[in-house]
């Protein structure tokens, strides 16, 4: 057991001490599902971008599940901060080695150097991959799952190897977990306990690892032991038909101290072999590799700050150097573009649309020109008043979305802004408009918002069982904290609605909207 430990610990300080690299030049890494920014060596980059690829490849394989290649707005970007005290600048925590915020045609993450020992990668990226996980079972599946097993799934993907020969395993133990369970002591959990688990947030630190390496061994254990085979998929029916999670697992599992000591000993079992997903059967996208032009690199500290999301204060200041770096580069198309979004949330609509203008001039595929440019006609059609027509306002502030549209026809934005360009108006949303809006739901089942939005629509026409559905797996989403528990108070309520009974919620819809 001393040897044991000692190895894993000697393992965990060889990923936190390794000495970084020397610097290299900024490089936009671009496959089907991901758009990587690094500022790395070219090598480093592609072989992350081909790894992140794989690992797509990987659960798709292990899980049976696929989803089409998004539109090019709808991938993930990854914005390689450099160092671990960025990455905590712009989370704003000193707790986190890595994060990702899930948002329609945004969606962003955020980590160190991409590094890995052995074929294993390094923290920053199992919290990447740990994130991706939920991303990909969200946009597979949205029946939502029990806490633990959609924790303990996203820690069983991201414990996954990369081998030199282009093979990817699963089922591995999660290295960063076997401290937790072997050190827990006080704070260890039993498994009728992670069955009940509802909300991480109401724990200490200490148990919410215990928490996380238990939802991991067990998901482990019943995914990759052949006489449990099935068992995760009817204990998740079993909830969805509306079983308690405790006691669908004694249903379906059995005793559940015989399942803790099975685990325990699977734990220890240094014979189980993982899953592996052989090169050659996967099919994976094209690495295109970009090196970014001078001026675009030097916006790059800017662009990842923006996309992070900012107050209004931090957006005053931000603007100020965002001006600076494109009066440098008036030629460069994503500089400019990257202008229109500081002046945008700095609250200058007029620069934000000179600024959009300038980049679609310059490249007229530039999707977040068209986007910010909307959003600042949106924000002045708001205000209008006296002789100006409202319908004319925002009949103009929807012309950069259906630009977009025409261009990216799967972009979420113009069928967001459809809808709310009636009801900023206080018009009636015709139907076309309210599919429209669903539709970038669908194309965006990550994005809980959204769909809490969709899901009152629905109750505003009487669509019940629509809105049930929509609102169903906010009420247990991973990390949903409170917004969970509002969620779960909107579906006791609906319980007690007939299909055709109308709930009228437009103009909390709207105000919603206006506040952004």
């Amino acid at each position: 057991m001393i040897k044991w430990m000692m190895t894993i610990l000697v393992a965990a300080a060889t990923l936190l001490l390794a000495s970084a690299p020397a610097r290299a030049e900024w490089f936009e890494a671009s496959s089907d599902h991901f758009v990587i920014f690094a500022d790395d060596s070219e090598a480093d980059i592609r072989a992350f971008a081909e790894n992140l690829e794989r690992y797509h490849a990987a659960m798709e394989d292990f899980t049976g599940r696929s989803i089409g290649n998004p539109s090019p707005s709808n991938r993930i970007t990854v914005f390689v901060a450099g160092s671990a005290g960025e990455v905590r600048k712009l989370a704003r925590t000193s707790s986190v080695a890595g994060f990702y915020i899930p948002r329609a045609s945004d969606s962003v993450a955020f980590v160190q150097d991409i590094r890995s020992s052995d074929g294993y990668p390094d923290l920053p990226t199992v919290v990447l991959l740990h994130e991706y996980a939920h991303h990909f079972l969200i946009s597979t599946e949205r029946f939502s799952m029990p806490l633990w097993m959609s924790e303990g799934a996203a820690e069983f993907f991201s414990a996954a190897y990369f081998h030199e020969d282009g093979s990817v395993y699963l089922g591995l133990p999660a290295r960063h977990r076997f401290l937790d369970l072997a050190m827990a002591k006080g704070a260890t959990v039993s498994i009728p306990q992670v069955l009940q688990f509802d909300d991480t947030s109401r724990y200490s630190n200490a148990s919410q690892d215990a928490f996380y390496g238990k939802s991991w061994l067990l998901y482990n254990y019943l995914s990759m032991t052949e006489d449990r085979r099935g068992q995760l998929k009817e204990y998740w029916i079993e909830v969805l038909k509306g079983t308690p999670s405790l006691d669908a697992g004694r249903k379906v599992f059995g005793a559940l101290n015989v399942i803790e000591r099975q685990a325990d000993l699977h734990l220890r079992n240094k014979d189980r072999k993982p899953y592996k997903i052989s090169a050659e059967t996967m099919e994976l996208s094209e690495i295109s590799l970009r090196p970014l032009p001078e001026g675009e690199s030097a916006m790059m500290k800017t662009r990842m700050q923006l996309q992070r999301g900012v107050s209004a204060q931090q957006a005053a200041e931000l603007v100020v150097t965002a001006r600076a770096i494109a009066a440098r580069y008036p030629g460069d198309a994503a500089v400019q573009a990257a202008l229109a979004e500081a002046e945008y949330k700095a609250g200058n609509d007029d620069g934000a649309v000179t600024a959009a203008d300038r980049a679609l001039a310059l490249d007229a595929s530039v999707a977040s020109a068209y986007v910010n440019k909307g959003r600042a006609l949106f924000r002045k059609a708001r205000s209008v008043s006296g002789s100006t027509p409202i319908d004319a306002a925002y009949e103009t502030a929807m012309q950069p979305f259906t630009a977009l549209n025409q261009l990216e026809n799967e972009h979420t934005a113009p069928l967001i802004y459809s809808f709310r360009s009636y009801l900023e108006r206080g018009a009636e949303p015709p139907l076309p408009a309210r599919e429209a809006f669903v539709r970038a739901a669908q194309l965006a089942p990550f994005d809980h918002d959204l769909w809490l939005i969709a899901g009152m629509t629905h109750m505003n026409y009487g669509e019940i069982a629509k809105a049930r559905d929509a609102l169903q797996p906010l009420a247990s989403a991973p990390h949903g904290n409170e917004k969970a528990g509002q969620v779960r108070d909107l579906l006791t309520f609906l319980a007690n609605k007939q299909e055709g009974d109308r709930v009228p919620v437009l103009d909390a819809i709207t105000a919603h909207f206006r506040n952004e």
